[in-house]
């Protein structure tokens, strides 16, 4: 998607104080792509004026805009609460799977050290099982998507501590 559609999609959704996220889904051939640009803490007053760009990993890389006062002071209030988990999200739409197998042991649990590229999770689109590799290096401490349920595109679908 180009970054003028994209600078764009940010205009609009700081112009629209009701509106929370807009997502954008195009196809031709085959090849699907898509962005979803969204005020984080939307509903509460947390994270008000912050607007996150996401794009699956398969996606070119987009622009985030500034974070405002609002957004900097919640994020040092939840540094000074605990430890700061990193999200491990949800590439695509489909169901989420554990393991490679029914019978066979989880990918990852609770307490579970990941490294950045170890598969976490298959997530099955179009019955095509698609592997989701971590991102990040960590400690697994929440498991927050359910084995065989639907997942969305950008549902978080792990919490790793970095630091544990």
């Amino acid at each position: 998607m180009k970054l003028d559609i994209i600078a764009q999609i940010v205009q609009i959704l700081k112009d629209a104080p009701e509106v929370g996220a807009i997502e954008i889904r195009r196809g031709l051939f085959g090849a699907w792509s898509s962005v979803r640009v969204s005020k984080a803490g939307h509903g509460n007053t947390e994270g008000a004026g912050h607007v996150i760009v996401s794009q699956p990993a398969s996606a070119s890389p987009a622009p985030s805009a500034a974070s405002s006062s609002a957004s900097s002071s919640a994020a040092a209030a939840a540094a000074a609460a605990g430890p700061q988990l990193l999200e491990i999200k949800s590439p695509m739409v489909g169901t989420f799977y554990q393991s490679p197998e029914p019978a066979a042991q989880p990918y990852v649990k609770v307490g579970s050290r990941v490294n950045a590229g170890q598969v976490v999770c298959i997530i099955e689109a179009m019955k095509i099982m698609n592997e989701i590799e971590s991102e990040v290096s960590g400690v697994i401490r929440e498991v927050t998507a359910q084995n065989a349920q639907p997942v969305e595109f950008g549902q978080v679908l792990f919490r790793v501590d970095p630091h544990g």
